[in-house]
């Protein structure tokens, strides 16, 4: 079991910044990839970035440029460094630990999520 848990949501405006963090407990965390999706009201969960256990990660081409995602494997962590914020943006973000050798940009490959962080950008 991996428990997985999210912070760093907020209420930001428009060219604002945001990070979001992911603590991870459970089985080793370094083993897993990790990633970020979001969701917003009355759309379908997206993927936003992922990171494998290496650091080599991926992200969507709707944030590229403006998000970064990274891990501290000693503090059982993963980030998601988010700038230029845009009101589209605006979704709960989802933290996802999948299997290392899963395809990381899809929603199946993904074993575990945390609960949830409200991410809100007003214009």
């Amino acid at each position: 079991q991996v428990q997985l848990v999210e912070s760093g949501g907020g209420l930001v405006q428009a060219g604002d910044s945001l990070r979001l963090s992911c603590a991870a407990s459970g089985r080793t965390f370094s083993s897993y990839a990790m990633g970020w999706f979001r969701q917003a009201p009355g759309k379908e969960r997206e993927f936003v970035a992922g990171i494998y256990w290496s650091g080599g990660s991926t992200s969507a081409d709707s944030v590229k440029g403006r998000f970064t995602i990274s891990r501290d494997n000693a503090k059982n962590t993963v980030y998601l460094q988010m700038n230029s914020l845009k009101p589209e943006d605006t979704a709960v973000y989802y933290c996802g630990a999948a299997p290392a050798r899963r395809n990381i940009a899809t929603m199946e490959s993904y074993d575990y999520w945390g609960q949830g962080t409200q991410v809100t950008v007003s214009s």
